[in-house]
């Protein structure tokens, strides 16, 4: 494995793995349990936004992610008033842990109230999308091969900066495969330049906030084996 790419929200690596597994990984990142917010007691809504609207905003935020049994449900109070005309109220007014704090939520006029009681409990992506704890994708890893005549075109380290690159003597040279979004279709008129694919993929998993990019994989693997378990069971 390769490592391209480490952050708690971001990282990117190649791998060698089957397209069906890396699919199951992708698509098992929703089985995993987020906390978000499911309903809302709205008790004074002086703004422009109907209740479903505030109710929706609210139910996309980020939260910080939190163990709960199930059919506990965690509850956020908000109770705003605006100050003057066009009054910003935050996601950091709601009683609770959110991770992006500044997040407009709605605009008050001038002694509008907006009250409510917001009830968040922990759910899985295949059931709303707000559950979903971020994004894993993958692509195929091109392997890019230069020949002598290729190496004279150095307006591909135009075309394509964050790909190619020319070395002290001018010569085109590979600078990322990685980032590279072509084939050798897209480099015909380039010859020298080919593009070849082998079983390495690149995935990458991008975080919502509610836990690090690298506990969003990991997680993905065990609901994915957990899975794959149950069926094991049910054929014997």
């Amino acid at each position: 494995m390769e490592l391209k790419e480490k952050s708690n929200e971001k990282i990117a690596f190649v791998a060698p793995l089957n397209v069906s597994l890396a699919n199951a990984i992708r698509r098992s990142v929703n089985e995993i349990e987020v906390l978000a917010i499911e309903e809302v007691d709205i008790y004074k809504n002086d703004s422009a936004l109907y209740d479903e609207i505030i109710a929706h905003r609210l139910g996309l935020l980020p939260l910080k992610n939190q163990k709960l049994k199930k059919g506990q449900i965690i509850e956020m109070k908000l109770k705003a008033k605006g100050k003057k005309e066009g009054s910003e109220i935050f996601a950091e007014e709601l009683d609770g842990e959110v991770i992006f704090p500044k997040t407009p939520l709605v605009l008050l006029g001038e002694g509008q109230v907006l009250e409510l009681v917001a009830k968040a409990g922990v759910g899985k992506g295949i059931e709303h999308s707000k559950f979903s704890p971020g994004v894993l994708f993958y692509k195929h890893m091109p392997k890019i091969k230069i020949s002598s005549e290729g190496a004279k075109r150095s307006e591909l380290a135009e075309l394509y900066n964050n790909v190619f690159a020319l070395d002290s003597a001018g010569r085109l040279i590979v600078k990322d495969a990685s980032k590279a979004d072509i084939d050798s279709e897209d480099l015909k008129e380039h010859s020298g330049v080919i593009v070849e694919f082998d079983d390495d993929l690149i995935f990458t998993i991008e975080s919502w906030g509610q836990m690090e990019a690298k506990e969003i994989f990991v997680e993905a693997c065990d609901a994915l084996k957990e899975n794959l378990q149950e069926v094991s069971k049910a054929l014997k």
